[in-house]
């Protein structure tokens, strides 16, 4: 949570060079497939001295991202309050967002076996699978310029009684919707993530968004489930 290779090579155009006596020896020309019906285009190769290596030119396109897989889980109390954590660790140190952590990829672990295990593990409340609702699924796309996100967004329709006690990861609060929009919350949150919640908590959507820093934020719905009247 994506080569090198020449356009002319990947369409094929090297196979015509078939038809040349020197089967593409240093020096030979070819017809490239752009040019068929027109003059044909020569490329003179030149040759490489003896006990000399080629060595490529170095790439001048970014590192790819990681692409990281990860859940949110939106729990309630009684009240309609909503759990958060006061994040102590990146992503989104300093700033109040729903409980939730990374797949564990080498068990195989599931979006639905994760949520169950976080809840646990973060809030101490017992839950099972049939306790979640998966009410969106966001391709997050290089995430504060660091890496791509897959999120699995479920809310949990079991309560928590009580706050639980702070832990490494940070300290938690219950909060009014309304309150939420005056809390220190990560900007994507804000402008996606929130609303997303108010609008498709009780159905589902899939989404797309770019997060990149060097632009505006840009979301994209790709389905909801049932559709919009």
């Amino acid at each position: 949570m994506d080569g090198n290779t020449s356009p002319s090579v990947r369409s094929g155009s090297v196979s015509s060079a078939a038809s040349c006596k020197t089967q593409c020896r240093i020096g030979c020309a070819f017809t490239a497939p752009e040019t068929m019906g027109r003059s044909p285009a020569r490329f003179a190769l030149a040759p490489v001295p003896p006990g000399r290596v080629l060595t490529a030119m170095a790439s001048t396109s970014p590192a790819p991202l990681n692409y990281k897989l990860a859940v949110l889980v939106f729990l309630e109390n009684a009240a309609g309050e909503l759990l958060l954590i006061l994040r102590n660790r990146a992503p989104n140190r300093g700033v109040w967002s729903p409980i939730g952590g990374k797949l564990e990829m080498g068990a195989g672990e599931s979006p639905f076996e994760c949520a169950v295990r976080e809840t646990r593990e973060e809030t101490g409340l017992a839950v099972t699978t049939a306790d979640m609702h998966l009410f969106c699924i966001v391709a997050e796309k290089a995430y504060e310029g660091e890496a791509h996100w897959l999120m699995f967004l479920f809310r949990c329709c079991k309560p928590i009684e009580a706050l639980p006690p702070t832990i490494d990861e940070g300290r938690f609060g219950f909060f009014s919707r309304t309150a939420v929009d005056a809390l220190a919350i990560p900007a994507t949150d804000r402008a996606a993530l929130w609303p997303i919640w108010d609008r498709y908590r009780d159905r589902f959507v899939a989404m797309r968004a770019d997060c990149a820093p060097d632009r505006a934020l840009l979301v994209e719905i790709e389905q909801v489930t049932p559709p919009v009247d």
